[in-house]
């Protein structure tokens, strides 16, 4: 409880320190960030998944899932990933560090660990990068049923 009441004020400092969209100049003028990044959005990359949510189905725990998330710029300039991370450290994404130009695709490579995992698993993979919004997500899914005994 105390780690969600901790993590819920630094969100709220960040966020109010985020609010501050204008900046005088030394000439006085002031200048409102806003409009800015508005005029940029217009040629922003844009991250476009061909499948947001992959069902790997059922597999026995042990089993690893791999997937590649295949998407496209549809943006007017490079698409830049600067990271992807997973919900669990069971899931391990690749992500391309060259720039992927407008209109071309890339993938993000995904592997999860199904060991010492059992049930309905959502695994989230989320997405850092030169967007707007600069986070997107796609999600792994499906469940892990307990490996035989009998089996290897």
């Amino acid at each position: 409880m105390k780690k969600v009441f901790l993590s819920l004020i630094a969100t709220a400092t960040i966020l109010a320190a985020c609010n501050q969209n204008k900046t005088t100049t030394a000439s006085g003028d002031t200048n409102d960030s806003t409009a800015v990044a508005a005029v940029d959005s217009a040629n922003a990359p844009v991250i476009q998944f061909a499948v947001q949510t992959y069902d790997f189905g059922k597999v026995k725990e042990g089993e690893k899932v791999n997937f590649d998330y295949e998407f496209t710029n549809t943006g007017k300039s490079p698409l830049v990933i600067s990271a992807a991370h997973a919900s669990c450290g069971c899931t391990v994404p690749e992500w391309p560090k060259t720039p992927v130009k407008p209109g071309d695709k890339g993938k993000i490579k995904v592997t999860f660990d199904s060991s010492h995992k059992q049930g309905i698993q959502d695994k989230a993979i989320t997405v850092t990068a030169n967007t707007i919004p600069a986070e997107t997500q796609v999600h792994l899914t499906g469940e892990v049923v307990v490996k035989d005994a009998n089996s290897k």
